[in-house]
Order: C-alpha cells, then structure tokens, then sequence
C-alpha cells in the first residue's frame, strides 16, 4: 500500500442552521481532526451540552411580565 491509499478525507461545508448559538457549535467540531482521539468523547459531551441549552432556550426576547392586578382586599 501506498500513502495515496491513506488519503485524508474531504471535509465538506456544513450548512449553516439560521441558529447563532447551534452554529457556533458545530463551527467549534471543525478542528477534532486535530485533536487526540482519546478526547474525542469529553469534545462531543461539551457540545451536546452546549447544543441542549441552545435549542432548550426560549426563542426570541422574553415576553414582558404581566402587571400584577391588586386582589380584593378583605
């Protein structure tokens, strides 16, 4: 066998999700080639942790409050 039989694979583009929060996550997996295989697993935990609490958090502003109306006073 020679080193062209042990090629690298292509990374392709990843498309973007319209989600700030869920890009910059995937955004951060672009370099785990570069990282020991060992740390692979504590990588994807850290951003599944990061993905739960971008796609568990309200979408858009925080609604106002509503004022609290007075009770009947006794």
């Amino acid at each position: 066998m020679t080193e062209q039989d042990f090629e690298q694979p292509t990374v392709a583009a990843v498309a973007q999700t319209g989600n700030a929060a869920v890009d910059g996550v995937i955004s951060s997996l672009a370099g785990l080639a570069d990282v020991p295989v060992a740390e692979h697993v504590a990588v994807f935990e850290r951003a599944h942790e990061q993905l739960r609490g971008a796609l568990d958090a309200p979408a858009g502003p925080t609604p106002p409050t509503p004022p609290t109306l007075p009770g009947p006073q006794g």
